[in-house]
């Protein structure tokens, strides 16, 4: 009996990896920036930027003075993002991240968006004094955290520091702390999360971005880790199984119920204008917001299922006091756990030419 024990977890862990070597590859991925940094270390810090099902669509274009974000549409989700809001949204999450690295650098310089072509956001890099500010020291240990919070209560000096950091001009942030109004968004969000998931396209394209252990997640380099979500690893084909079986609405709306439940507030981003501009505009502010809840030892993750849902967008734009708008993106923070670190892509494949 202990042979063939011994046996299934030696085939288990080959079929499923180490989380040692997982957490020795996320070290990497997350080192702290060199005293002196080359570019391509501001390129490492801003892939950690948050973006939608980690995808991380994404190039950079690295010259002597300046760096191009360009959109990879070969990693779009047009189930859940049609229209590629959230692709440009997550650019300008890593835009935030290169321009803050930069500073921390010495070659703190300004972010523009080029709308030639399919529109990228490109960093004037300048040089001057290098500026290690918190939110700058918040990118490596930066993670959406998507578990139960303990309920309480953010101090009202740390949300003015939130909503502080956040701000970035042509997009408004709308804090939620009123239970009353976070149960109003929860419904947005479960009506969201069921007309979501009574769709197999979304069902199918979400899981073809699941990573069910340490290998699928180191191979692939990106996508939803399942111990990022404080889930058990398993073999993909058991993953697979279990995830058909299990993947069901009320279950994953009990799920987010529990989760908003359990969290201090919600963070409403909505911008000025409709357009991509915009889009990383409020991928921008959000990341500052992010990365400020981290200096402050606390955890977000996204609900954006009232604004992938087209039809729900001008429901929670009057919820927020902006008819009219379309809001671009939600998230809920509070206190929580610390879970594994989703996986990221060395520079090398993001990289390309200018």
């Amino acid at each position: 009996m202990a042979l063939a024990g011994t046996g299934g977890a030696a085939f288990s862990f080959s079929t499923t990896g180490s989380m040692t070597d997982y957490a020795a590859a996320v070290a990497v991925a997350r080192a702290k920036l060199p005293e002196h940094p080359e570019l391509i270390d501001f390129v490492r810090f801003a892939t950690l930027a948050a973006n939608g099902h980690n995808t991380q669509p994404w190039h950079f274009g690295v010259a002597e003075g300046r760096i191009a974000i360009n959109p990879d549409f070969a990693r779009r989700t047009p189930v859940v993002d049609p229209d590629d809001h959230h692709l440009f949204a997550s650019l300008g999450c890593a835009a935030e991240n290169l321009a803050l690295a930069a500073a921390a650098g010495g070659r703190g310089g300004q972010l523009r968006f080029d709308p030639t072509g399919d529109g990228s956001v490109v960093l004037e890099l300048g040089a001057g004094l290098a500026r290690r500010t918190a939110l700058f020291e918040a990118i490596p240990v930066r993670q959406s955290t998507r578990a139960d919070y303990d309920g309480r209560l953010v101090a009202t000096a740390d949300l003015e520091a939130l909503a502080a950091a956040a701000r970035v001009s042509g997009v408004d942030l709308i804090l939620l702390t009123d239970r009353q109004q976070v149960e109003r968004v929860l419904d947005l969000v479960v009506a969201g999360n069921t007309a979501q998931l009574d769709d197999p396209a979304f069902v199918h394209e979400l899981k073809d971005w699941l990573r069910f252990n340490p290998r699928q997640a180191l191979e692939a380099g990106d996508g939803l880790f399942s111990a990022a979500s404080g889930n058990p690893t398993a073999p993909a084909w058991l993953g697979g199984f279990m995830f058909d079986l299990l993947f069901r609405v009320a279950t994953e709306n009990d799920k987010y119920a529990r989760q908003l439940r359990s969290s201090a507030g919600l963070a409403i981003f909505v911008s000025e204008r409709d357009d991509k501009d915009h889009w990383i505009r409020a991928g921008r502010a959000c990341q500052r917001f992010a990365l400020q809840a981290t200096a402050l030892g606390l955890k977000h993750a996204f609900v954006n299922q009232p604004v992938e849902i087209a039809a729900l967008r001008p429901q929670l734009a009057g919820l927020v006091g902006m008819p009219g708008r379309r809001p671009d993106i939600v998230m809920r923070f509070g206190y929580g756990p610390t879970l594994p670190f989703s996986p990221r892509r060395p520079v090398e494949a993001v990289l390309a030419s200018l």
